[in-house]
């Protein structure tokens, strides 16, 4: 496949010069993920519209490499193999189900560890009120999305063989990496999803949502050659 389909190629423009403006406009004191990242929904600074811009934003180059990567391996394939406007709504419903499970994730947390707390202390005798503590929390990233997509190419191609280095290269079949990809985030994420700053449940809820969607494509899909049979 030598020429990337339109969306594929467009996500990847669109990321990398989002991470390069929120490196631009920092100089100038203006913070893109603050304005765009995703906050609790409790927060100040929540806005529903950030369920969206949240997935164009990246925190470093590992962060936006990793998933552009990801987005370019798969993406082009899972695009070629639905069309370009299917793959666009599966690759941002993703991505609005991963923020939403974040959310629910956070708001969970929130209940057991800070519903009762006015200020939160952050040591040294620091402590700031509760709203300004919940607007510090943000997530950024295509994760969520890149992660349905994974589910989406291995539900669609379960037989393929993709090689993975850990750190000698391994051939596994794409349905077991994914069993493995959702058993290391629930793993990772019931440790504790806090410790090395990784929204481990958004990643499984892109991949729910994903599923989902699938689910309702074959349905669909099912229904649809049914009512053409019966005519």
């Amino acid at each position: 496949m030598n020429k990337l389909p339109p969306v594929t190629k467009n996500l990847l423009i669109i990321n990398v010069l989002c991470w390069m403006g929120t490196l631009a406009m920092a100089k100038y004191g203006i913070d893109l993920q603050k304005l765009f990242g995703l906050h609790f929904f409790m927060a100040p600074g929540f806005r529903i519209w950030q369920l969206v811009t949240y997935q164009f934003l990246h925190e470093g180059f590992q962060h936006i490499f990793f998933n552009m990567f990801a987005v370019w391996m798969f993406g082009r394939i899972m695009e070629v193999q639905w069309g370009s406007k299917r793959f666009l709504i599966f690759y941002l419903l993703c991505g609005i189900g991963a923020g939403l499970t974040q959310e629910l994730c956070q708001f969970i947390h929130y209940e057991l560890v800070y519903a009762h707390y006015e200020v939160v202390a952050l040591g040294n005798g620091i402590t700031i009120p509760m709203r300004q503590y919940l607007d510090q929390i943000l997530t950024v990233g295509a994760s969520g999305s890149v992660y349905g997509i994974l589910l989406g190419y291995g539900m669609t191609f379960p037989e393929n063989r993709l090689i993975i280095f850990m750190p000698i290269p391994i051939p596994i079949k794409a349905k077991w990496l994914v069993v493995a990809y959702v058993i290391l985030e629930l793993l990772l994420g019931l440790r504790n999803s806090a410790a090395d700053n990784v929204a481990h449940f958004a990643h499984l809820g892109g991949m729910l949502a994903g599923f989902l969607i699938m689910l309702y494509w074959k349905h669909k899909e099912r229904k649809d050659n049914h009512i053409k049979f019966t005519w």
